[in-house]
């Protein structure tokens, strides 16, 4: 940004053009303070801008200014300035060049913004008095409108907006709704009255909204979320805090937990992930096995029953358990998988796919016990991999 603009007048006996000006501006202070301000030199370095001329005739003569932008220091601007008054021909006639001003670009922007600030508190921005009677009764009525309501076959507790918003929150209990509608969420729904099972009018509510599951900060709530997804579509998920359950939450704490929802396939993720990080804390090491001399195993055929396999996983934290022929010899859920194969109650595996992570502890027993493939949801640290092993995610398998 140019910081000084110098302004000089010009007048040159005799009828010239603009660009003679220049050229005598150039010629008559070369070197002058020498090599480190001479014009030419600082202009291609862009300390000095284009030297622009305005000129006219008066009669045999032509006058004009001169404006010269600088980037340099207020020093080095006026010996520019200066020098620009050494200049006292222009081609064969007589001139004479006087310094009229030296502007500073920047307290000239400062003096606009003032300015314009001035206009701006004077023309945009208006007090308005504070109407009260309207505050309150825009309070009274959003109070009235958030009143509780039956919804469904099943009477399910829930908020007045279920139906015309495009976004539902479910929540376990009549309690939830209470409170949320306290805060002023009025698209919540509760399961309460399922007896067991998830209500029909959630599962097609879900079909045709946006869902998120809001529930507890309990193994409960983990266990809800289950069934929930079984049957119903759940895009996000939404927890207490831990040990805390939603009827207790205060306004802000409500609007974290909901800002903090994440899409379901993460959520399974995260669970997964931290249900093997339990199972490796409390499984002690296996014993030392002798694993017979097996030619390393680089790639393995998935037959398609085995890939319908992987997609019907999901979200399941289950695993299967095939043998050589790759037929189904078990189904174990994922956090139970290492303690049974180090107990023997697989022996015949050949191909263990898990919806959770592969982890080290995983590898390590799972070589040991013969086993030739392992599919997961995702590979996690892995520090060492057997040469006999077939380590493959999900994505790996696709049909």
């Amino acid at each position: 940004m140019v910081k000084y603009v110098i302004r000089a007048r010009v007048e040159v006996d005799g009828i010239v053009d603009k660009h003679d000006i220049v050229g005598a501006v150039f010629g008559q202070t070369e070197g002058l303070l020498g090599s480190e301000l001479d014009l030419r030199d600082l202009q291609e370095k862009g300390r000095i801008g284009r030297i622009s001329v305005e000129v006219r005739q008066q009669g045999s003569r032509v006058v004009g200014e001169i404006l010269v932008p600088s980037n340099l220091d207020r020093v080095e601007t006026a010996l520019v300035a200066a020098m620009l008054e050494t200049v006292d021909k222009v081609g064969p006639f007589g001139a004479r060049v006087r310094v009229t001003d030296i502007v500073d670009v920047r307290r000239e922007r400062i003096k606009k913004v003032v300015e314009r600030a001035k206009e701006i508190m004077l023309t945009m921005i208006k007090e308005k008095e504070i109407d009260v009677k309207e505050i309150l009764q825009e309070i009274e009525s959003s109070v009235k409108a958030a009143e509780l309501v039956y919804y469904g076959p099943e009477g399910l507790p829930a908020g007045p907006d279920v139906d015309k918003s495009d976004t539902i929150i479910i929540v376990e209990g009549r309690a939830d709704v209470l409170n949320l509608l306290r805060y002023g969420y009025r698209s919540v729904i509760a399961l309460e009255g399922a007896k067991g099972e998830i209500p029909e009018t959630v599962v097609k509510l879900s079909k045709s909204k946006k869902t998120i599951a809001f529930l507890d900060g309990d193994r409960a709530g983990d266990m809800i979320l289950k069934e929930l997804t079984r049957v119903a579509k759940i895009d996000l998920v939404a927890r207490a805090p831990p040990g805390r359950e939603v009827e207790e939450l205060a306004g802000k704490e409500i609007a974290k937990a909901l800002k903090n929802a994440i899409p379901l396939e993460v959520y399974l993720q995260r669970l997964a992930e931290e249900e093997a990080e339990k199972v490796e804390e409390k499984v002690e090491a296996p014993p030392a096995v002798t694993v017979p001399e097996a030619e390393a195993v680089s790639e393995v055929a998935i037959p398609e029953a085995a890939v319908k396999t992987v997609e019907s996983l999901r979200g399941t934290l289950e695993s299967v358990v095939f043998d050589r022929s790759w037929t189904e010899i078990a189904r174990v859920p994922v956090k139970d998988l290492v303690d049974k194969l180090i107990g023997d109650e697989l022996k015949d595996a050949y191909a263990i796919v898990a919806d959770g992570v592969i982890t080290q502890r995983l590898v390590d027993v799972a070589s040991a016990k013969g086993v030739s493939v392992l599919v997961g949801a995702r590979i996690g640290a892995i520090s060492k991999k057997p040469a006999n092993l077939v380590v493959l995610t999900f994505d790996d398998v696709k049909s």
